[in-house]
Order: C-alpha cells, then structure tokens, then sequence
C-alpha cells in the first residue's frame, strides 16, 4: 500500500513500549490512516527527536521517576502530556479527585471494571478475564475523573489520547491511569478490537492537527 506522497513530510511518531503483546496492533492501525510509527523505549536518545511520543508500556518508570519526569519534560510532543503525566505520577492524585467530588475508594475489591477512554470518550471495558459491557453509572465516575485530571493540567479531557479508570460495582474509583495503562485489547473480539484501535488512530490524527504536526499542515513549497 502506497502511503507517502512526495509534497507532503510525514510526522515521526514513537510508540514507547514493545511491539509485541497488547499493542501488538497499533502501527498497523496507524498505518491505515497513512501515519508511521515505530516503537522505542522511553529512554532511547531517539525519542527526543520525534514528531510526537505516545507512551504505551514504560515498566521501570517508576524505580527511575526522576529521570522518567525529566524525560517527559524533553521530549518535543508527548501523549498523554507531560503536565498530565506529572499529576497522575504523583502520591496525591487520588485525594485530589476525591476532593473535587468524584467517588473513591483507597483499597481495590477482588472485581474492578477497567474503563477505556480514548480522547476523552468511552472506549470499552474489561476485567481481569474478559471484555464486559459496563453500566453507565460506571462510566459516569470515569468521565468525572477524566474531567477532574483534565483540569489539574489546565487541557480538555478530549486532549487525553487515552485513560483506564478502574471502578468498583459500588460506583468508586479505585484506580486513573493516564501514564501507559494497559487497554485491555486482547480481551476484545476482532471486530471490537479493530473499531477501538481504529480510534486509538483517528485520536492520534487529531491530536497531530491539533499540535500542527499534520500530514497537511507540512506541505513542501
């Protein structure tokens, strides 16, 4: 399939993470709305000279946050944003969530949902074992804290490429993931799995647009 065209300088996209498991799919998604990507660790030297980073897996993050959160104030577009990423990092997110209203909960019950958002609307949900169909009071509490983390970086919550809030069946949060959180892709049928990361995509490009990054706005004189 033909993708480039010769007046037109594609974005350099980096995926942080690894090629293989959940994501496995997610270049070949990107490649169907014309966008190239490549996968990188997160603290490769190359990353740093990309159009725009998304982060998807960084598993030793957090015995190096210092360095990580220095990283991420590096690098010249990130997804989620590197003010986003600084908060959710932090000890005290939770308490500012429940402050500003949404219902929480300290400790996780053996069954959560984790819901999926992608730029800022719901995606689809699973447990540990399998997809689900979750109730919207479920999905309410997760809009609230996309709403409220959204604020905390002074953005809009459709600017979050991605969020996994996990929600007890009482309706409280015990979890918001806007780091690298995994989205559960394999649990899904082919056809759910192929919609969602179709939109993991179409999020990307409007993200591109929105950062001036898009294939059309570096149109060659």
């Amino acid at each position: 399939m033909k993708l480039a065209r010769p007046d037109i300088r594609h974005p350099r996209i980096v995926l942080v993470g690894s090629q293989r498991g959940d994501d496995a799919g997610l270049v070949a998604a990107l490649r169907t709305r014309g966008l190239h990507a490549r996968w990188l660790s997160w603290d490769d030297p190359d990353t740093l000279h990309a159009d725009l980073v998304i982060l998807r897996t960084t598993i030793d993050y957090a015995d190096r946050l210092d360095e990580f959160l220095g990283w991420t104030r590096r690098v010249p577009n990130l997804l989620n944003a590197a003010d986003v990423i600084a908060w959710n990092a932090g000890q005290h997110h939770l308490r500012d969530l429940r402050r500003a209203g949404v219902p929480t909960r300290a400790s996780a019950p053996e069954s959560t949902t984790a819901l999926v958002y992608l730029g800022g609307m719901q995606s689809h949900a699973f447990t540990t074992q399998r997809s689900v169909d979750a109730d919207f009071e479920l999905w309410d509490v997760g809009h609230a804290a996309l709403r409220v983390a959204a604020k905390q970086a002074g953005i809009r919550a459709d600017e979050l490429l991605y969020a996994r809030a996990d929600v007890t069946e009482d309706a409280e949060l015990v979890g918001l993931d806007l780091i690298a959180p995994s989205l559960g892709w394999q649990l899904l049928d082919d056809t759910a799995r192929d919609d969602g990361q179709r939109q993991f995509a179409l999020c990307v490009e409007s993200a591109l647009d929105r950062l001036g990054l898009g294939p059309l706005s570096h149109r060659r004189p």
